[in-house]
């Protein structure tokens, strides 16, 4: 299927050269780790993304607690609730998305509630000012996204959508075709956690993403070690997204930064080709 070319903003331009970089230097697929802003504080919270950064991430995703993450499995809804619990607001993770932007781009993770809140114009323009180069909405349905996407293409922000094995071929195709930086895929239906194996039908839904989409697809929710990582690759995603295995190993250490670096280096060489 054509899927209509768009002009690309900034952010995407970035998001692009950083799945290119990875190509170039032989790993079969970017890798994205996910930290939660604020956790287990905003100066730990930098150090991990930094620490991320050291550990060969090719971008990283960066959460921003909310009181009602429905996306959100249990491990990352209590690291939001600690954050939230110690104070940590938008503007804290955004200066966190600072910090961490100047090594490696920065993908925020944030509720459609934070971003009403500001107005989408002034939420994309804050972005950009942190030299964010992506924003995701898990739960900004496709029929609610132009004013979103409008006001990120302006700002120079790649709006990121998802999809779900259960989104039919025609709204996977709108989707895709909107889709700018790359393509959140899904890998099971639910929320985001650790799972002891990838699903059965992983393949056939990132087959199915990347024949609706001209981005990058990256697959994300329940990869969990270097070998899951390497099976999203073996089935031909762009990206491999890992959440909750680290946010529970900041939360389990002495030392987070540390440990979930040593865990990014391992999925890192499980990628290499």
């Amino acid at each position: 299927m054509s899927v209509p070319e768009v002009t690309s903003p900034a952010g995407a331009q970035r998001i692009a050269a950083a799945f290119a970089a990875a190509r170039d230097a032989g790993r079969r697929a970017a890798l994205m780790p996910y930290f939660m802003g604020g956790f287990p504080s905003l100066e730990g919270s930098r150090a991990i993304g930094e620490a991320y950064a050291d550990a060969g991430a090719d971008l990283v995703e960066l959460g921003v607690p909310f009181s009602d993450p429905l996306a959100d499995g249990p491990v990352i809804h209590a690291a939001g609730t600690a954050a939230l619990r110690a104070g940590t607001t938008v503007d804290g993770v955004l200066e966190v998305a600072r910090a961490v932007s100047r090594r490696v781009p920065v993908v925020l993770m944030c509720y459609t509630n934070l971003v009403l809140a500001r107005g989408p114009e002034r939420f994309a323009a804050a972005l950009r000012d942190a030299g964010a180069s992506g924003l995701i909405v898990p739960d900004l349905p496709l029929e609610e996204a132009p004013a979103v996407l409008e006001a990120c293409d302006d700002a120079g922000i790649a709006l990121v959508p998802l999809v779900a094995p259960t989104t039919p071929d025609e709204r996977l195709a709108r989707i895709g075709a909107r889709a700018r930086g790359f393509l959140y895929t899904v890998s099971v239906t639910g929320t985001t956690g650790e799972r002891a194996a990838l699903s059965e039908t992983f393949a056939a839904v990132v087959g199915r993403a990347k024949a609706h989409t001209g981005v990058p697809v990256a697959l994300g929710f329940g990869i969990s070690t270097p070998e899951h990582a390497a099976q999203a690759a073996a089935a031909g995603a762009d990206g491999v997204i890992v959440g909750s295995r680290l946010v529970r190993a900041a939360a389990e250490s002495p030392d987070p930064a540390a440990d979930v670096g040593r865990l990014v280096a391992q999925l890192a060489g499980a990628l290499q080709a």
